[in-house]
């Protein structure tokens, strides 16, 4: 394992962690708003037996760099993308896994730089847009209730918050509880400025997604209170070439409620890629 950082155009510093084999297919992995690169917990494990994993801690987040502007555009976030991979020296072949706000990052990314250093594209959880009155884009009722407290400065307000996603984020069940902690626990370590600046945007990929020329998966639980799964539905029906699992009754974090089967599906993705 090696924790590595790069620049990106704007001078963010941007931190990420590579695993896995390293002439293994690379696949990025992109965590959610108010997230880290500690986010995918077991399933980073079990993916780095297969890819090269190379997971980011997004802009604002993390151990990456926190700017004081400039979360509203979405060059900034392609460009954070782009950083990591010339640092990495990746130029064909990769693939881009977003979760949740990380979707809408991977979509900027290949709005700004298009699909030459990538060869498939997942969304889990996800959407490609963001904004009101933009397709594909709709806030699930779980993101609602948290909203405004999980803006606030005052932890308590911002504790109730990110309390109102429930299990949202690791599906029911009593062994969840340390991957709930770490998740809940990186939600609050993100500054409360960032968690608000990351909602005051309005970006449609809707383009992007029309013109992909390499492969889609999408993965959503039927249940995500969150993003709505009409989000996943939406990229899945924009899209030319895709292949969809709808989890019955799940919810968020699908790579928390069920990683084998999250890594089997995102392997059989990958088997079929060129």
């Amino acid at each position: 394992m090696a924790i590595r950082e790069a620049v990106s155009a704007d001078g963010t510093t941007i931190v990420y962690r590579v695993t896995g084999p390293e002439g293994a297919r690379p696949l990025v992995l992109l965590h959610g708003w108010a997230g880290n690169l500690r986010n995918w917990g077991r399933a980073a494990d079990l993916l780095a037996e297969h890819f090269r994993v190379i997971a980011l801690d997004l802009r604002g987040h993390g151990y990456s760099d926190a700017p004081e502007t400039g979360y509203d555009d979405p060059k900034n976030w392609a460009a954070d993308i782009a950083a990591v991979l010339a640092a990495e020296a990746i130029t064909s072949g990769a693939i881009l896994l977003g979760w949740s706000y990380g979707g809408i990052v991977l979509s900027d990314y290949l709005t700004a730089y298009g699909t030459d250093a990538v060869a498939g594209v997942v969304y889990t959880g996800s959407q490609a847009n963001i904004g009101r009155g933009v397709e594909g884009a709709g806030t699930g009722p779980g993101m609602s209730k948290a909203i405004p407290d999980v803006f606030d400065e005052s932890a308590g307000k911002a504790i109730r918050g990110f309390g109102a996603f429930g299990n949202a984020n690791t599906g029911p069940g009593r062994d969840k509880g340390v991957d709930a902690q770490r998740l809940f626990g990186g939600s609050i370590a993100t500054l409360p400025r960032v968690r608000k600046a990351l909602f005051y945007r309005t970006t449609d990929n809707t383009e992007t997604l029309r013109g992909l020329n390499v492969p889609v998966l999408v993965l959503h639980g039927t249940a995500d209170p969150v993003v709505p799964i009409e989000n996943g539905r939406f990229i899945a029906e924009t899209v030319p070439d895709v292949r969809t699992s709808y989890w019955e009754g799940s919810q968020h974090g699908l790579f928390i409620e069920d990683p084998e089967r999250f890594v089997s599906e995102i392997t059989s993705f990958a088997s079929h890629l060129g």
